[in-house]
């Protein structure tokens, strides 16, 4: 049997138990954050029925929808002049019938749907699980990565906007992220654009393209409209609108006169205000406004179903994408047959904001602490004497191992360090007759005498 070489699918990776402490200290804290807000946890299947999944992201991020060949003979029910085409995307139908999922809110918004008679409105959830994008990987890009979302639905109050601002705020800050931008923004605001430039029917288009301007430069976006049948004369009346400058009430003046003609337009901008002014209200803080959230009016989340606020999270200590996002979709559930049910959410990239903390050094210590303290293991004698401790140090909640074979003690204490364990109990000959353990400060080399209880109440300590 020919020998295989391990290697990991491209975009996915596997995490160390260094990093799966790490990891589990981001869910941690925003988990803290979202109950602080009334948010409770649920999970849905990696596994959805593809129809749930198709048309909900727009042409472009429907193709990188991860498919699922059907089990069994696939090929067997599909149409022969198909199969004599050689093109794939009218097979795909016919041979795959479940995805993995895009995203957490599609999924949460089947939920609702099938569960409407079970559930409290508003229903507040938040939802920590790995989603699947066939994108291509890159630095930040992974194909299978983890987001933290927190969604409310049948509740249309612009007060949940504003308090996803603080749900960022405290959460990143919480990480000890120092330096971050909340974008905002409103759909309503960008149909109210392509509207004023007589081009309603290309609000898709337009946004798709404008919210590549941070990748792609303003010339690529140009190129691109102009691509997908934007005029030049188009082109001059939006330039100044997506390159706004100033504070965000003089973006929202300056906004309120070029959308003069658009009533949605001007409600958009009407809700971007009253979020603002929630935040303000809620905090009595204009500088957390003015240092932490800007009104950008390139921001379009190119997702199909937002229709009110967006928003956006990027970092400015690390060169990286954005780090979280979200919006209002007012009729999601409308597409699983419940209609008229309004719905706002936001997500937190978990792997993305792993990468920023770890290349800032953000993580404490104690994340990579798992055993407080190690009993060594000279001997059988030894060992029997651990086990009646061993097993009392974990009924008082103490994180022990014993190491599970006699062994030399470089070895042992090899060990802990390799596990940044902080203690080690040493049993030998001399313990074993006083009833006096040792106690090794693996930082420190200091040793010291104690006796059980003393041990306990040494251990039961905060490190």
């Amino acid at each position: 049997m020919a020998v295989i070489k391990p290697a990991l699918a491209k975009g996915t990776r596997d995490f160390s138990p260094v990093e799966m402490e790490k990891r589990n200290y981001i869910f941690d804290t925003v988990k803290k954050v979202f109950a602080k807000y009334g948010y409770r946890e649920i999970q849905t299947p990696s596994v959805e029925n593809l129809q749930t999944l198709t048309g909900k992201y727009g042409d472009e991020g429907d193709k990188l929808i991860f498919k699922i060949l059907n089990s069994g003979d696939y090929l067997a029910k599909v149409p022969a002049e198909l199969l004599e085409s050689r093109a794939s995307a009218p097979l795909i139908p016919h041979i795959a019938e479940k995805a993995l999922r895009y995203d957490l809110t599609v999924p949460f918004a089947r939920y609702v749907v099938m569960r409407q008679h079970e559930i409290a409105l508003p229903f507040k959830r938040f939802q920590i699980q790995p989603v699947w994008r066939a994108d291509r990987p890159q630095r930040g890009r992974y194909r299978e990565f983890y987001q933290c979302d927190v969604d409310v639905v049948g509740s249309d109050s612009l007060l949940n906007e504003a308090e996803f601002v603080l749900i960022y705020h405290e959460a990143l800050t919480n990480l000890g992220l120092s330096d971050f931008t909340i974008k905002l923004n409103n759909r309503k605001i960008l149909t109210g654009i392509a509207e004023v430039l007589g081009k309603p029917e290309l609000i898709v288009d337009m946004t798709v393209a404008i919210d590549k301007l941070d990748k792609i430069g303003l010339d690529g976006v140009v190129t691109e409209l102009l691509d997908r049948g934007f005029s030049p004369e188009d082109l001059e009346k939006l330039q100044p609108i997506i390159q706004l400058q100033g504070s965000n009430m003089e973006k929202i003046e300056n906004l309120k006169q070029v959308l003069a003609s658009s009533a949605i337009g001007l409600q958009g901008i009407d809700e971007l205000e009253t979020v603002l002014g929630y935040v303000e209200k809620l905090t009595g803080d204009t500088a957390l406004l003015n240092r932490f959230v800007a009104v950008d009016i390139t921001l379009a989340r190119g997702l199909n179903y937002y229709t009110g606020c967006i928003f956006e999270v990027a970092t400015n200590e690390v060169r990286m994408g954005s780090i979280g996002g979200g919006g209002r979709y007012d009729d999601l559930t409308g597409m699983f047959g419940l209609k008229g049910l309004t719905g706002v959410g936001i997500s937190f990239g978990a792997d993305r904001i792993y990468d920023v903390l770890e290349e800032l050094g953000l993580f404490p210590e104690s994340t990579a602490q798992s055993t407080k303290v190690l009993i060594s293991n000279f001997d059988k004698l030894a060992e029997l004497y651990a086990l009646p401790l061993l097993q009392k140090l974990r009924n008082a909640d103490i994180a022990v191992e014993l190491y599970p074979a006699a062994a030399k003690l470089k070895k042992q204490l090899a060990y802990a360090d390799a596990k940044k364990i902080p203690y080690v109990v040493l049993i030998g000959e001399e313990e074993i007759q006083s009833g006096l353990l040792t106690l090794k400060d693996m930082q420190t080399g200091e040793q010291r005498k104690l006796d059980e209880k003393a041990l306990f109440t040494f251990l039961s300590s905060p490190l």
